[in-house]
């Protein structure tokens, strides 16, 4: 990816450390979390039933899906116990006090 694929979504001080939220990269939405100041961003869209995972509970690297409780690493997008089921990673840079994310291919826009 180029370096121009990365879009500012939100700042730094707008999701504090265990805290997670939802943002829209290029009309797709995507599941921020600031994991101890580390910031990391998977697809929102939990593959079982579509819940939100950015309203997800956010317990060490894990977010739980609010509506069943299938939970991913926000790491490597694997769901913990059964590694069949993935939501995809973005990548997540921080640029002074801005969070910026490029999405993968895999989750343009049509």
């Amino acid at each position: 990816m180029e370096t121009d694929d990365f879009i500012t979504v939100a700042k730094v001080c707008d999701i504090p450390p265990g805290t997670g939220r939802t943002v829209e990269v290029n009309s797709v939405w995507i599941a921020l979390f600031n994991v101890e100041g580390t910031f990391y961003a998977i697809d929102n869209c939990c593959p079982h039933a579509g819940g939100p995972l950015g309203e997800g509970k956010l317990n060490g690297t894990a977010v739980e899906c609010p509506w069943h409780g299938w939970k991913f690493s926000v790491v490597s997008g694997l769901r913990e116990g059964n590694p069949d089921f993935e939501v995809a990673c973005c990548r997540v840079r921080v640029d002074g006090e801005s969070v910026q994310i490029a999405l993968p291919p895999g989750l343009r826009a049509p």
